[in-house]
């Protein structure tokens, strides 16, 4: 059966549902607000999504895992730091130098020591979302929450479609100048710190400290300042479109097929609302290791993940994930394309630029799973920043993707995962 056959008048059916997902957002951030990973609201809203989702769910689960919230994104500000440690070293040198009739260059070994420390730091945090800087933060306990619709008969096929339900910490480049600034504060300290590396080899190849390459040293200062400042701490985003537009397609494909009765003979549905994304992805972690039996080769998985439903004209299908590194699973990508494709869309097929998702957690489990999005690159205004509010949410990209996410949904039931689709 084709999902516009499941129930009548499918279209405007699925028009109420898109309005149903919408009433559910902006209830999420009148009602509980922003939503730290591990924070009472980030649990608060799950609660109240799964509620929503009431009885079209035969299950709820929840399990809870413990993080360092603020560590994933806390190397911005230990790279100021010891960027600028690097600097007050080499003209600490410079004056002991002078003031002792010394020439003694120590300050060339930080300046070697310090960018590789923070290079290990960059690309085992940020770009493989592992957990270096973990130990050195505050512990919290965050949670993932399953909504389960199951099989009539024998489960032989799962589906899994995840949003996360926790928002992000302010950032301040974003919020003050969009993207174009975004990328000046990232790019003019990574110059310096490129720079500081630089210095030291060549001091240490020559045997002698070189004051002048300090003092020019100097012009990437305020860069390595504002790193300090680039999480503003104070402002816990709403995260109305990243990602309560993901958590809500999940939730609405559920609502629809409760409500109408509507059930597989041996696929279950499964919406996931995850914790922690916005903090290195550690509730799909979790998840991925939590669960064994989404490996069970007897019980073909799938994992969807959907995320920031906003901007119609850039839906794409992320084939590659975590900054390019993590690849998805092709038969995934075919499922979401061929559903996009009986919604009346072509959609791209992309790798991320930068950042990851919850796909990126599972497919580096071993699990098949591929990501769906609908935001510009850019990035955009809204993203990480005070603007992602209900009110800037666009309810027709919600409802177009929500029709492909239910025809994706009724293909995998009938075909499960194939290279190409009929």
């Amino acid at each position: 059966m084709k999902a516009q056959d499941s129930v009548k008048n499918f279209y405007p059916t699925l028009r109420m549902y898109t309005n149903f997902a919408v009433r559910t957002i902006r209830k999420v951030c009148a009602e509980v607000g922003p939503r730290e990973a591990g924070s009472e609201a980030e649990l608060k809203a799950q609660n109240f999504m799964a509620a929503q989702v009431g009885d079209a769910a035969d299950e709820v689960k929840q399990e809870e895992f413990r993080l360092s919230p603020r560590a994933f994104l806390g190397w911005p500000r230990i790279a100021g730091i010891l960027l600028m440690v690097a600097l007050a070293c080499g003209i600490a040198n410079i004056l002991v130098n002078r003031f002792t009739d010394s020439s003694l260059n120590w300050a060339a070994y930080v300046c070697i020591v310090i960018p590789v420390f923070m290079l290990a730091m960059i690309v085992t945090e940020f770009l493989f979302y592992s957990k270096f800087l973990d130990p050195f933060f505050p512990k919290a306990t965050s949670h993932n929450t399953y909504c389960i619709r199951k099989a009539a008969g024998e489960t032989k096929r799962r589906i899994i479609i995840g949003g996360h339900s926790d928002s992000s910490i302010e950032w301040r480049p974003t919020h003050m100048g969009g993207n174009k600034f975004l990328y000046f504060t990232i790019v003019y300290p990574v110059i310096g710190w490129i720079y500081t590396f630089v210095i030291g080899i060549v001091m240490l190849a020559l045997g002698k400290l070189m004051p002048v390459l300090f003092y020019v040293d100097c012009a990437f200062l305020p860069g390595y300042v504002f790193l300090l400042f680039f999480m503003n701490y104070k402002v816990c985003v709403d995260g109305a479109n990243d990602n309560l537009t993901g958590c809500m397609t999940a939730g609405a494909i559920l609502k629809f097929m409760g409500d109408n009765d509507l059930r597989f003979e041996n696929t279950e549905v499964v919406a996931m609302f995850s914790g922690a994304e916005e903090s290195g992805l550690r509730g799909a972690k979790a998840a991925a290791k939590l669960h064994p039996e989404f490996k069970d080769p007897g019980v073909e998985t799938v994992f969807v993940a959907f995320d920031t439903i906003k901007d119609y004209d850039d839906m794409a299908i992320y084939m590659r994930d975590m900054t390019g590194v993590v690849g998805h699973d092709k038969r995934a990508a075919e499922l979401v394309h061929k559903a996009g494709e009986e919604a009346g869309l072509d959609i791209e097929k992309v790798t991320m630029f930068a950042g990851a998702s919850d796909a990126a957690a599972m497919s580096q489990a071993g699990i098949p799973a591929v990501l769906f999005a609908a935001m510009n690159p850019g990035p955009p205004k809204y993203y990480h920043t005070r603007d992602d509010k209900a009110d800037i949410m666009e309810p027709r990209t919600i409802e177009k993707c929500l029709e492909m996410a239910v025809k994706m949904v009724y293909l995998f039931d009938e075909q499960g995962l194939k290279a190409q689709y009929e």
